[in-house]
């Protein structure tokens, strides 16, 4: 038996072989370029769909054959899984395609801060011989001298961690979702609060998904407990951090650096004051912020993962009944 699988609005603008080679000889790959160019028939005769979106409701009363909806990419926060729970139709994610990409980053973003690459390489292009000052390191440590934080148990923040403790970083944990003596499988510690976690740590690596228990989840209440120097890496959602919050830290030296590659608002909003000062190269700021544009999880290996497991988790679900990271499982009428 053969199914189909539909890609509407599809994000890539290359030729479509990964897609169609994770169906293997099982499935039918149907592609388009919008949700509108989809014909009633398509909707109507798809098995499964595969959207980076959420399919608008003026299109959703023509699926009439669909047994799994798989979003290729980790977040769901802007998919009506109660929708398609109560319709009897699984929304799956693809958890584990950037992983390792997105823990790497962190690790880079704290490196690139506490041994001064991104400081000295803008001081000697603009000086390459007064400024050869190898002594001069404002946020220079000794990384198996700092204790590593980390918000978040999660994949990504396991593998952020176990990276910080390749450096020989004490590393601490904040979650309040696993179980007990998940940290001790790790040989790291845990802590019960943010505010116990950012008194302890030099660096504060943030991975945790978003959602209504995570908007502004570091926020100026948390900040203040920062220790001396404290330097906050975000490779997580933007809104998980109060950016205004973390403007009034930096400013006032309550946090010492900042390593961002995601912001409440992307593209970045160059009228919001901490971006309009990183800028401008305000002196205040000037080499205390690390900003990339949400291109953490991007590595060509990533890219083929995200595009590939998103078809075959769809394809393993309607030939072998196989239900992977479905995340509205609460939803679901049995």
């Amino acid at each position: 038996m053969t199914f189909t699988v539909l890609w509407p609005a599809v994000r890539w603008p290359d030729e479509r072989s990964i897609e169609i080679s994770s169906l293997g000889n099982q499935g039918t790959a149907v592609f388009t370029e919008s949700f509108d160019s989809v014909t009633d028939e398509q909707w109507a005769g798809c098995d499964a769909i595969v959207s980076f979106k959420d399919v608008p409701e003026a299109h959703r009363h023509k699926i009439k054959n669909c047994k799994i909806f798989v979003t290729s990419k980790v977040g769901f926060d802007n998919l009506d899984i109660k929708y398609w729970g109560e319709a009897g139709i699984p929304v799956c994610n693809i958890p584990d395609y950037g992983t390792k990409d997105v823990a790497d980053h962190a690790i880079a973003l704290t490196l690139a801060l506490m041994k001064g690459i991104a400081f000295h390489t803008r001081e000697l292009k603009d000086d390459p011989e007064g400024n050869w000052r190898p002594m001069l390191n404002p946020f220079g440590r000794r990384l198996s001298a700092c204790h590593f934080g980390v918000v978040g148990l999660g994949r990504i923040g396991t593998a952020a961690a176990l990276r910080a403790k390749a450096f020989e970083m004490q590393v601490t944990c904040y979650d309040p979702y696993i179980e007990n003596g998940s940290e001790l499988a790790l040989g790291i510690d845990r802590v019960r609060s943010l505010a116990e976690l950012f008194q302890r740590c030099d660096v504060v690596s943030v991975h945790v998904p978003l959602s209504e228990n995570t908007v502004k989840l570091i926020n100026a209440d948390v900040l203040k407990h920062s220790k001396a120097g404290l330097m906050l890496i975000n490779t997580a959602r933007g809104p998980v951090v109060d950016l205004n919050a973390l403007h009034d830290a930096l400013k006032s030296d309550t946090v010492q650096a900042a390593g961002l590659d995601v912001l409440d608002t992307e593209p970045a909003n160059p009228e919001h004051p901490l971006i309009k000062a990183w800028a401008n190269d305000e002196p205040w700021i000037n080499h205390r912020l690390l900003v990339t544009p949400h291109s953490a999880f991007c590595t060509p290996e990533s890219m083929h993962d995200m595009r590939y497991k998103a078809g075959q988790v769809a394809i393993e679900y309607l030939s072998e009944g196989l239900l992977q990271n479905c995340v509205n499982q609460a939803y679901l009428k049995r």
